[in-house]
């Protein structure tokens, strides 16, 4: 059920927020409505997958009871248990048939009998959850929150759905009291709310999923056909289509949440403007990089290690980000190409970053981006290697005008102005006033309802595009 589809708009919404609303005078009530709503929106999706979730989730929730006090007997058994329960889960799912599919090639070439595991489905949003519930577990241990009051508290961290299918990976202990609460709306929760969402669907259905069309039909085409204008036009189009795909979905999810009560952290900080590799992994994905961060960086050592030692796990860090993202090599080559980057500058190239104008710092991390975002999107190592080959072909020029429609080319440009806009010297600034200016703020809201008015209409018409992040 996306959140920009009519189903979800004219009906499971409302009746929703209409009963959330009935019952605003009461904790349980508000709590209620929600986990109901929750359990019934991912059964929508994924009715097979939730028996198994329910289940872990009653796994977690009985470890945690033991994972408390500090000083308790085997508590840190109990967390190793609990916390390989969710990472066998997300094991079999998303990474069995990777892992079979590789060791059944190994066995071919050496004459042996293959193992043939067959389809093992991804569940939308498995990698979101079980993140989420390993956070549960270590706050209990860590002493950062308490276990939850009750098992259907504790489901509704898990199920609450403006931010199950793909995000904010939202840590217990930054929940934990909104959770107590059952969502408690405030003041201007509701217009407000509801303003980020409209701005979420426009995004994603009047910009990314046009940048898409140009993207596909750039990866689409045979290598002998690829030029260098091709390359480059599809590369850019995927590298916007992303960003603005991927911050619509969070625009929506914290605007849906803010509806209902609940504040969710920012999952984007104008990344595109970074100088620096460390610095665009400071903006992107907010969520996942401070969970690797704090649960996966600082137990193997943090800082607090020797700097081999650091580097290395700064490698290991990088690795598992990009085997997040997908069960493939693709994606684990594009974890190393962001890990050689953090390593390069923590040894010596965020000095010479430092150095640099501004603008110019900038350039090189987007144009580092960007050739990370080729081995990302390739469908394979020989597709990645035919892309970055035309594009160091200048001579190939080939024959992108044919597909670069208006629409295309307009989506784009706005894509781009919104990534780099904020880099204008003063545009913070002007952006501010301009908001603060009743005619000013009342400008940009209507322009936005216009915006969404001709989203919905949009989406009556074409076919309903899945979000990127779905799919890891």
């Amino acid at each position: 059920m996306l959140f920009h589809e009519p189903l979800f708009l004219f009906l499971f919404f409302p009746v929703v927020l209409g009963l959330f609303l009935a019952v605003r005078r009461r904790a349980g009530g508000r709590a209620a409505v929600l986990l109901a709503a929750s359990l019934f929106f991912y059964l929508w999706s994924e009715p097979l997958f939730v028996p198994v979730v329910l289940a872990t989730c009653w796994i977690d929730y009985a470890v945690s009871k033991r994972v408390v006090p500090p000083g308790r007997h085997h508590r840190r058994w109990w967390l190793a248990l609990g916390v390989a329960v969710n990472v066998g889960m997300l094991a079999y799912y998303k990474y069995a048939g990777f892992a079979v599919d590789n060791l059944d090639a190994i066995l071919v070439r050496l004459g042996l009998r293959p193992w043939h595991l067959g389809v093992v489905a991804l569940p939308i949003g498995v990698s979101f959850i079980v993140f989420e519930k390993i956070t549960y577990l270590v706050d209990a241990f860590r002493g950062r929150s308490s276990p939850a009051p009750g098992f259907a508290r504790y489901l509704l961290y898990v199920f609450l759905f403006p931010k199950l299918l793909a995000g904010p990976i939202i840590k217990y202990h930054e929940l934990e009291v909104q959770l107590l609460a059952g969502g408690r709306v405030r003041g201007d929760d509701l217009a407000v709310g509801f303003q980020r969402f409209m701005l979420g669907v426009v995004k994603k259905t009047i910009l990314a999923d046009t940048l898409a069309g140009g993207a596909d039909t750039a990866f689409a085409l045979p290598a002998a056909q690829l030029g260098f204008a091709d390359a480059w036009w599809g590369v850019l189009l995927f590298a916007f289509q992303i960003y603005i795909d991927f911050s619509a979905y969070s625009d929506m999810a914290i605007g849906l949440a803010r509806i209902f009560g609940f504040r969710l952290n920012e999952n984007f900080d104008r990344p595109y403007i970074s100088c620096s590799v460390t610095e665009f992994w400071r903006r992107w994905h907010i969520s996942l990089s401070s969970w690797i961060r704090e649960y996966l960086y600082v137990p193997l050592g943090g800082n607090r290690v020797p700097p081999a030692r650091r580097t290395l796990n700064l490698w290991v860090c990088f690795l598992a980000s990009g085997l997040w993202h997908g069960a493939a090599w693709t994606f684990v080559a594009w974890g190393a190409y962001n890990g050689f980057f953090l390593v390069l500058e923590r040894l010596f190239l965020l000095r010479v970053l430092d150095r640099m104008p501004r603008i110019a710092a900038n350039a090189a991390t987007f144009l580092v981006t960007v050739l990370g975002w080729t081995v990302f999107r390739a469908a394979s190592a020989e597709q990645t290697g035919t892309f970055l080959s035309a594009m160091a072909s200048p001579a190939r020029l080939g024959l992108g005008a044919a597909w670069r429609t208006p629409p295309m080319a307009a989506a784009a440009v706005a894509a781009a102005a919104i990534s780099f806009l904020p880099r204008v010297p003063g545009f913070d600034r002007a952006a501010g006033l301009v908001m603060a200016s009743p005619g000013g703020r009342f400008a940009v809201e209507l322009t936005v309802a216009v915006l969404f008015a001709f989203a919905l209409a949009k989406t009556l018409a074409d076919p309903f595009k899945p979000f990127l992040y779905f799919r890891f």
